[in-house]
């Protein structure tokens, strides 16, 4: 399988492709449409070393990275774009306040950032407020990051199954 990492300079931000030739013989698991469908993200952060490593074990879990950002205005370009399920948000973002960020990307009707999920390797009761303020739906601490802490936020409440469609505790 062929698979390219490159930055498209037309709207700024990182994209994976892959050249795979798709068929399926077997029969479909018992599990439902939404929980085979993999999520699309995109990761925004200023750190290089932290969206190659977030990229990879996101990708690694099942997820698909679409894009990375770097700044706001990247984040902006890239979103109106691709259209992601899921966009994840370092709070500090350089110059960025990631809270800012996160607003203008609910805000503005020419992106569309899916669910908003902020990170940062701060502890989330050092800004509780703000982040409850947010149009986050849930915050993750950097080195706790995975496709099922993802999941989690996502998933409806009242869901209490696990990435295997299992009912988790059984």
């Amino acid at each position: 399988m062929a698979h390219r990492s490159a930055v498209d300079p037309q709207i700024g931000c990182g994209t994976t492709t892959s050249d795979m030739a798709a068929s399926w013989d077997g029969a479909l698991p018992s599990r439902s449409y939404a929980d085979l469908v993999v999520l699309r993200c995109v990761i925004v952060d200023d750190n290089p070393g932290f969206l190659q490593a977030a990229r990879a074990l996101l990708e690694q879990e099942g997820l698909q990275v679409v894009g990375v950002a770097s700044t706001g205005a990247e984040a902006v370009r890239c979103l109106a774009d691709l259209h992601p399920d899921v966009t994840l948000v370092d709070i500090d973002l350089g110059e960025d306040s990631g809270f800012e960020v996160a607003q203008r990307l609910f805000d503005d009707p020419s992106v569309d950032p899916g669910q908003l999920v902020l990170i940062s390797a701060h502890a989330e009761d050092d800004f509780a407020d703000l982040i409850e303020a947010s149009p986050a739906v849930g915050f993750l601490v950097k080195p706790t990051l995975s496709a099922t802490a993802i999941e989690r936020l996502l998933r409806p409440p009242d869901d209490a199954r696990d990435r295997t469609g299992e009912t988790a505790g059984r």
